[in-house]
């Protein structure tokens, strides 16, 4: 059959291809540095920067959208 000559074919190239690959040894990680850790460090926020655009009322509270129940 047509198809099983075209795909010894395409083995047998497959085949030279694969020959042609050198040897290497087996590498399971790109980079040699994984899980390394640092120090936690204390980060400086500022609240009042990130609430400076919060809608406020008149007495100075921050106004938020009531959430629903949802199941």
């Amino acid at each position: 059959m047509k198809i099983e000559k075209e795909a010894e074919k395409i083995l047998e190239e497959f085949s030279r291809a694969l020959e042609e690959v050198p040897e290497l040894e087996e590498t399971y990680y790109i980079v040699d540095n994984l899980n390394r850790t640092r120090e936690d460090e204390e980060e400086k926020t500022k609240p009042g920067k990130i609430l400076r655009n919060a809608p406020v009322d008149d007495d100075g509270n921050i106004v938020v959208e009531r959430g629903e129940w949802t199941q």
